[in-house]
């Protein structure tokens, strides 16, 4: 009985050993938030710009702006929340979803309070939840049971204004979450940061291209491919939302209004879910204030969707720990470009000309290619937007992660070890697109075809280095990553 109990005294000594040797994600880094202000180098009238832009940033929508609280209008008719703030929140406003487990502000998903608000009548959906992410839901095919039915990828919006007090004799009913849940249909998205976004959007296509090519012999020996989502309109790229779907930063405003707020505005000024008895104001419902006197600020008397991308254009970008970086940091940083995770998570960037004070040939690190990359069955959501196909997504930008909560498109996980784990698919799980046409102009006839096949993720062989690191070094890699 001596021995055995040596032994389990042993044994226990060994796995206690083997848990400190283990890796762990530090967790979202505390201290205040190292986001939120603007340009340092901006001058005193582009700074009253931008806390203009800010506070319209923060506006709270009703449906004709008659609540008290809720001053903006065009709320609905679907929506998935009230005000751009609401969302883009965590460190501080401009950032992800905010969360309970949040050292900055801890507070619960608001998501689930806006079903009811002032009245309406919504049922939280399943995936929506107090501790959980704040999240957008997209429908896959139009018909799940039909492997050759057409694709949908278009945002269903979570709630409609059905029974607010401010939308009396509106009866639209919330898309079927229940069904689309059982059948296998339905997506997320998560919020992605804004600060910094002026620097990315003034950056030149030559110098992503340049970026790209400069990583072409790195990329080949690793099977990581790569290339850019671009404008149908101009051909240049495009380099914002989770699949460099939108052009600019008044498109990924103008959008992000209509579709997640449900506002009518200048860039996208056409109602969605526009059911009879549930539009109560003229559209677009945000214009440009032509009847505000001007005030020598051309934010006030420009629309809210200018101002929304007024405030990313002049947003400063997240900034790392202040603290001079510890050893382990170091070594992390060195691990993760030795890995091969830096081929695609690109370090650092420079701007072209801009027009705003300090912004022109600016290095700036957003630890992003904005390149597609095929990231396999594990990440593939089906949606397809611009050039980007259903497993392939923009980089995601790395700078400010150490303070976010949620991670990949969808917010599955708040674990950095599961999001890297993720990049991960095996090599049988493969993709195949084609497309062909057949058409006839000016007596020519045409037959444009495009054949592409992936198999598994272009990470694999970088998660395979990561996976063969040792425990410390692991370590020091999540620990570098928490830095950001």
């Amino acid at each position: 009985m001596s021995r055995l109990r040596s032994l389990h005294v042993c044994l226990g000594t060994i796995m206690a050993g083997s848990a400190l040797l283990a890796q762990v994600d530090p967790g979202p880094r505390g201290g205040p938030a190292n986001a939120g202000s603007f340009y340092p180098t901006l001058n005193s009238t582009e700074q009253g710009i931008f806390k203009e832009a800010l506070s319209r940033f923060q506006e709270v929508d009703s449906v004709s702006g008659n609540i008290a609280g809720e001053s903006g209008s065009g709320l609905g008719p679907t929506f998935n929340g009230n005000s751009c703030a609401m969302c883009h929140a965590q460190p501080t406003i401009g950032g992800s979803s905010p969360g309970l487990m949040s050292p900055q502000n801890p507070v619960p998903n608001p998501q689930v309070a806006m079903a009811t608000l002032d009245h309406a009548t919504n049922t939280v959906p399943s995936f929506i939840t107090k501790t959980g992410p704040v999240r957008e839901a997209r429908f896959i095919s139009t018909s799940p049971t039909n492997p050759n039915a057409a694709l949908d990828g278009g945002v269903h919006g979570l709630f409609t204004i059905q029974g607010r007090t401010d939308a009396v004799g509106c009866t639209l009913a919330q898309p079927n979450f229940t069904q689309a849940l059982a059948q296998h249909n339905v997506i997320f998205r998560i919020p992605t940061p804004l600060f910094g976004l002026g620097l990315v959007e003034g950056t030149p296509d030559s110098v992503l291209q340049a970026n790209l090519t400069a990583t072409q012999s790195q990329r080949s020996a690793l099977g990581i491919g790569g290339r850019f989502n671009n404008s149908g309109n101009d051909g240049t790229i495009t380099r914002f939302g989770w699949k460099a779907q939108n052009k600019s930063l008044m498109v990924f405003a103008g959008e992000a209004y209509n579709v997640e707020q449900g506002v009518s505005n200048e860039v996208f000024p056409n109602e969605r879910s526009a059911a009879a008895g549930c539009v109560f104001n003229t559209t677009p419902e945000d214009g440009t204030n032509v009847s505000t006197p001007s005030s020598g600020d051309p934010s006030v008397v420009s629309s809210d969707v200018i101002n929304f991308a007024l405030f990313m254009r002049l947003s400063a970008p997240a900034t790392p720990a202040a603290a001079a970086p510890t050893a382990s940091q170091t070594n992390g940083a060195a691990e993760f470009a030795k890995i091969g995770c830096t081929i695609c998570h690109t370090p650092a960037l420079t701007t072209g000309t801009s027009p705003f004070t300090g912004m022109s040939n600016a290095t700036y690190h957003p630890y992003s290619d904005f390149a597609l990359h095929h990231m396999g069955s594990n990440l593939a959501d089906g949606i397809e937007q611009g050039a980007a196909g259903p497993d392939e997504f923009r980089t995601a930008p790395l700078w400010g992660l150490g303070q976010r909560l949620f991670f990949l498109h969808d917010g599955r996980t708040s674990d950095l070890l599961q999001a890297i784990a993720a990049h991960s698919t095996p090599g049988f799980d493969c993709v195949t697109l084609q497309t062909f046409q057949l058409f006839q102009v000016a007596g020519q006839t045409f037959q444009p075809a495009s054949l592409s096949f992936t198999c598994g993720s272009e990470a694999n062989q970088v998660i395979n280095a990561f996976n063969a690191l040792s425990s410390s070094s692991k370590q020091d890699v999540l620990n570098f990553l928490r830095s950001l």
